[in-house]
C-alpha cells in the first residue's frame, strides 16, 4: 500500500483568515488527545478537497490532522491497523464490496453517506452519438469499437480507464458483454482530462471513466452509456443478465459516498468522530469548488477555507459535541 503524509498547513491558515476564533472547549473535553488524526487523500481531487475542510474545522477546535495520501483499493489493511484513520470519499460505484468486508473485521467503522451522490462509468462527448448510432445503448458499442478506435488498438475500441490503482470491473465487462474494446490506464487523473481535452477540441474519438461529482459536465457537452443495471447478483451469479455464463455483465453501481473511519480512532476522538459523521455535502456544491481547483488553479486549501467562511451557518451544527 502506498501511504505518504504530506504536512497540513491548515492551521496556520485558519489564524490567517480568521476562520474561527480557537474555540473554547475545554468543558467538552475537546480535543481528547494531541494524537494526530490522519486523514486519507488520493489521486483525484474531491477526497482532498473534503479532507481539507474537515481538517480544518477540526484543527479550528484543537485538534491535530494529517494529511495521508494512499492507493484507492489498498487502503483497508491501512484501515485495519490503524494507519490510516478517516477517509472522507469511499464509492460505493468501486469500492462497496471492499469496505463491506473490511466494516466485518470489525476493525473498520461505516460513518455514513456523505450525501454526494456518485456515478462512475464510460462517458463519451455529444458529437460521438452522431458516429455511432444507438448510444447511450451499451449494444451500440457492439458495433462501434472501430469508431473509437486508434493506431494502437484497431481494430478495437480505446477506452481510457482510471489509474489502476482505483480499481474496477471494467476487464470484466468487456468480456462479459464482448465489446471489442482495449483498456487504457493513465496514470493519474489529470492524464485522462488532458487525453478528452485534446479530443474534445479537435472532436476526436474518445470515450473514456468519467465520474460525478466532477467539473466534466458543467465544461463538456456528452453523457454515460446505459450498461444493463447493476445488482448484487451480477458479480456473483452468472445466470444474472445478458450474458448467462460469465458476472460482471453490468454497469458499476451508481449510488453513495460514503466515509469510513479506523475503528480504534472512536476511543481516542469520540467527537472528532462525530463531527465527521455529521458532515454533510452535495453535488452542486463540490462541483462549483473543484472547478475552482482543477480549472482555476486554486488550492485545496484556499477553496476549503472560502466556503468554511461563507458557510458557518452549514457547518457549525457538525461541531455541537465540542461545546
Amino acid at each position: 500500500m502506498k501511504i505518504k503524509t504530506i504536512k497540513n498547513s491548515v492551521a496556520a491558515i485558519c489564524m490567517s483568515v480568521g476562520l474561527l476564533a480557537p474555540a473554547t472547549s475545554s468543558a467538552a473535553g475537546v480535543p481528547e488527545s494531541d494524537e494526530p488524526i490522519k486523514f486519507m487523500t488520493a489521486d483525484w481531487t474531491s477526497i482532498g478537497l473534503q479532507a481539507e475542510i474537515m481538517t480544518l474545522i477540526l484543527r479550528t477546535y484543537g485538534y491535530n490532522t494529517e494529511l495521508v495520501v494512499a492507493s484507492d483499493s489498498a487502503r483497508y489493511p491501512g484501515f485495519e491497523a490503524g494507519d490510516l484513520h478517516v477517509s472522507m470519499e469511499t464509492w460505493q460505484t468501486t469500492q462497496h464490496e471492499n469496505l463491506v468486508k473490511s466494516v466485518a473485521t470489525g476493525k473498520v467503522l461505516d460513518m455514513g453517506e456523505t450525501g454526494l451522490k456518485g456515478v462512475e462509468d464510460w462517458w463519451y462527448p455529444m458529437y460521438m452519438k452522431e458516429r455511432c448510432p444507438g448510444l447511450p445503448d451499451w449494444k451500440a458499442l457492439k458495433e462501434c469499437g472501430e469508431i473509437f478506435s486508434t493506431a494502437d488498438t484497431a481494430p478495437k475500441g480505446r477506452y481510457v480507464g482510471g489509474p489502476v490503482s482505483w480499481g474496477d470491473h471494467d476487464a470484466n465487462m468487456i468480456k462479459a458483454l464482448d465489446l471489442p474494446f482495449e483498456i487504457i490506464h493513465p496514470g493519474t487523473d489529470a492524464a485522462m482530462f488532458a487525453e478528452l481535452k485534446a479530443a474534445y477540441e479537435r472532436k476526436a474519438p474518445v470515450i473514456l471513466w468519467v465520474w460525478e461529482p466532477h467539473w466534466v459536465g458543467s465544461v463538456y457537452d456528452g453523457e454515460f452509456v446505459k450498461f444493463p443495471k447493476f445488482e448484487s447478483e451480477c458479480f456473483t451469479d452468472p445466470a444474472w443478465g445478458p450474458n448467462p455464463n460469465l458476472t460482471g455483465d453490468c454497469g458499476k453501481p451508481y449510488g453513495w459516498v460514503k466515509k469510513m473511519a479506523w475503528a480504534g480512532g472512536e476511543k481516542v476522538w469520540p467527537c472528532a468522530y462525530e463531527m465527521v459523521r455529521n458532515y454533510n455535502m452535495d453535488n452542486a456544491t463540490i462541483n462549483a469548488m473543484l472547478v475552482e481547483i482543477d480549472l482555476n488553479g486554486r488550492s485545496d486549501e484556499e477553496v476549503a477555507t472560502e466556503w468554511l467562511k461563507n458557510n458557518k451557518d452549514v457547518w457549525k451544527p457538525w461541531t455541537t459535541c465540542a461545546g
